[in-house]
């Protein structure tokens, strides 16, 4: 069974078939990223928008060379230039330009729940790039497309660390909610400020310290603060403690399994988050995170399209 839904909104409740749909989806288009000519016309004749309320860089970028990778006519929507700035609301946003004939729309928004509110209001696909502190879909399916193709199981034989800034961490959801569906063992940590109130719903393991997080792990994903996200007067720690006690050091990266994978969204804070030495490490996939997200972003958009007739 693949994905049949008009929109891709978040991963929470997909079964696995629709989510393994994506990643089956993904190596044919890999294998086209690969080769001197990487287009073809699937999406010939098709418009995606690109509407982005919040900075991004790999995540937009990446969507638009998908579209483009596909035949699609891909445009970018910046909302500082835009009647936004007017008073336009979300959603006569979102109408104008499904009106314009837009088939699918990309949208990365600073609230949760926007990319739900767009897809009630709109016939156009809407691809949730980001909805505040709720979900990433796609980030979260090029990382488990990057674990699986590591040679690590999607299952409960593969240990997951996530670490750092949980409770803003909308790619840590997406993570949770897919992993835990597959039953994969996965354990969280960060500073007590940077974890959920409720952080028992999410059914994972919490550590107590750095080096409890990391030993034996199979895959340790590392996450970016996001003060900008809400509770700006958290008591954050010093740059300094902050890695001292939450940042992945070459030691700490050691009590890992010896074939452990590191995985990180970006954008990377050096020496915070973690040191350079462990980031361009051979452990290190941030990169090949950034390559495997344009595979995924072809694979949603064409889906997408397929779904819709």
């Amino acid at each position: 069974m693949g994905y049949k839904h008009k929109d891709l909104l978040g991963l929470r409740g997909l079964s696995k078939a629709e989510i393994l749909h994506f990643l089956d989806c993904a190596d044919e288009f890999k294998a086209l990223n690969n080769q001197e000519i990487k287009k073809i016309d699937y999406l010939r004749g098709k418009t995606t928008i690109n509407a982005f309320f919040e900075n991004s860089t790999r995540t937009r970028t990446s969507f638009e060379i998908a579209a483009k990778r596909l035949g699609a006519d891909a445009v970018n929507f910046s909302a500082s230039s835009s009647s936004v700035n007017k008073g336009e609301t979300l959603i006569d946003t979102i109408k104008n330009m499904a009106a314009m004939k837009s088939d699918i729309i990309v949208l990365r928004h600073p609230n949760s729940g926007a990319a739900l509110l767009a897809a009630q209001n709109t016939d156009a696909c809407i691809v949730n790039a980001g909805d505040g502190m709720n979900e990433h879909p796609s980030q979260a399916l090029l990382d488990l497309y990057t674990i699986r193709e590591n040679g690590k199981s999607l299952d409960k034989n593969t240990s997951v660390a996530i670490i750092g800034d949980i409770a803003r961490s909308r790619v840590a959801r997406s993570n949770i909610w897919a992993m835990k569906n597959f039953n994969m063992d996965v354990r969280l940590f960060g500073p007590a400020m940077m974890l959920p109130k409720d952080i028992d719903v999410f059914g994972c393991k919490v550590a107590k310290n750095m080096d409890e997080a990391c030993e034996g792990a199979d895959v340790i994903m590392m996450l970016r603060i996001q003060l900008e996200r809400g509770d700006a007067d958290v008591a954050f720690p010093s740059s300094r403690e902050y890695c001292k006690f939450f940042g992945l050091n070459k030691y700490r990266a050691n009590l890992a399994k010896p074939d452990a994978i590191i995985l990180h969204p970006g954008p990377i804070n050096r020496g915070i988050e973690l040191n350079s030495d462990v980031a361009d490490s051979n452990r290190s996939v941030i990169l090949n995170q950034v390559e495997n997200g344009v595979a995924i972003r072809m694979a949603i958009l064409s889906t997408l399209i397929k779904n819709r007739g």
